[in-house]
């Protein structure tokens, strides 16, 4: 028999342990092939560091993984830690090998998004080549910006999705109270992608309006283009909420915060994105001269466990077992999938695809589901983000507050 080890990497999310809670699942009823299972604390560096934790000691009841499934943020820690390209820095993945034999680990199953991916790809691209057949590598998706290519949507998103609707829906209420000219943006996460700012069209549907303007970073955004929206909606209304993606770019390509941000990257070569609400606030208060505010969401939209959506939380465990029936399967160097069906009923289908397709590859909104004038967003969108947020998640407080598990 062989040891199952888990790891989380990226930006947490509602639902990543609901996924760690499918692999648990699938993992108990598989004891004639796996005798223990392993989580490794702050992802592949953890790994490294042989932080090991033997997760059966720590859930090992209905209660400890209805719990754990409902907990927000990776509870086995996470990084942002890149492999380089086998040819430059085998000897990292040599390493992981090694420290896989030394706990007899058969079984490696990494949650996370597109850079994480690559991860998965080059240690099972390590495996090939060097014959290694009695290791399997698999990954389970993560993103709450819905960016993964060959997948329908990814779980964490649908939580994410539905705080942000239901955030716009209690912001449009607190504006309109007011009988004075007044602007608030509403700056959402999103670097290159613009789902999540899309979902706060959803907003209307629990009896309000939604935004008056939502600007994602799949069309350039121009700021004469951007006053002249404002000064129509304000013409016809005295208060307007305005959604718009954090990596809206001009022409040229560059991101509207870098007029204050600094050249900063991140491990990945990512530059440090935020501010473009505070930009255009400013802009707005210099060129209008209204009442205008800037909010940024920031971390609160990625993990929010109260406001959880159940399609998210049940799909995001159903991709956790499907992650490891691959791994024990011998199905190596792919990812757990969901192919969607049908929309009325709402119907999916789980599946795995290669991870080759999905590594450091980037699903952005269609250009054909965002208006013409590149201020909306049409029904096409709305009826594809829709059914990703429903249902709710019964939380357990604790003096009133939602209750968590550790794991270390």
């Amino acid at each position: 028999m062989k040891s199952l080890l888990v790891a989380q990497s990226g930006g947490p999310t509602a639902a990543i342990n609901s996924t760690l809670v499918g692999i648990l699942t699938y993992a108990y009823t598989q004891q004639e092939k796996i005798n223990r299972v392993y989580g490794a604390i702050n992802g592949i560096e953890g790994v490294l560091k042989e932080k090991f934790i033997d997760i059966t000691k720590k859930v090992k009841d209905v209660q400890s993984m209805e719990l754990l499934c409902n907990t927000p943020s990776s509870a086995l820690g996470s990084c942002r830690y890149k492999i380089k390209n086998e040819d430059r820095d085998s000897d990292t993945i040599k390493n992981i090998i090694k420290i896989f034999r030394k706990y007899n680990i058969g079984y490696f199953i990494y949650i996370g998004g597109n850079d994480s991916m690559d991860t998965v790809s080059k240690i099972s691209e390590y495996c090939y080549k060097n014959n290694i057949k009695d290791i399997t590598v698999v990954g389970a998706p993560k993103t709450i910006d819905n960016d993964l290519e060959s997948i329908d949507h990814c779980p964490g998103f649908g939580s994410a999705a539905k705080y942000i609707a239901t955030t716009f829906s209690e912001l449009e209420r607190d504006i309109s109270v007011y009988d004075t000219k007044s602007v608030t943006i509403v700056e959402v996460m999103g670097r290159n992608v613009g789902w999540l700012t899309a979902a706060s069209a959803l907003s209307r549907e629990a009896s309000g309006s939604g935004p008056n303007l939502i600007y994602l970073c799949e069309k350039y955004f121009d700021i004469s283009s951007f006053l002249k929206d404002i000064e129509e909606e304000l013409s016809n209304k005295n208060n307007i909420i305005v959604a718009i993606s954090e990596g809206i770019k001009d022409k040229d390509g560059k991101y509207i915060s870098e007029i204050v941000q600094s050249d900063s990257i991140d491990s990945f070569g990512h530059k440090y994105i935020s501010g473009a609400g505070k930009v255009l606030e400013n802009i707005v208060r210099k060129e209008l001269g209204c009442k205008v505010r800037s909010i940024e969401l920031n971390l609160m939209q990625r993990c929010s466990g109260h406001i959880l959506s159940k399609t998210d939380i049940e799909e995001s465990k159903l991709l956790g077992m499907k992650s490891c029936q691959c791994a024990i399967e011998g199905n190596t160097g792919v990812m757990a999938s969901i192919v969607r069906k049908g929309n009325n009923p709402y119907e999916i289908e789980l599946t795995s695809v290669p991870v080759s397709k999905i590594a450091n590859k980037e699903k952005r909104v269609p250009i054909e589901w965002i208006n013409e004038k590149g201020n909306y967003v049409k029904e096409e969108l709305i009826d594809y983000i829709f059914p990703l947020i429903q249902g709710e998640v019964k939380i357990q407080y604790i003096n009133g507050i939602p209750k968590h598990i550790a794991l270390y």
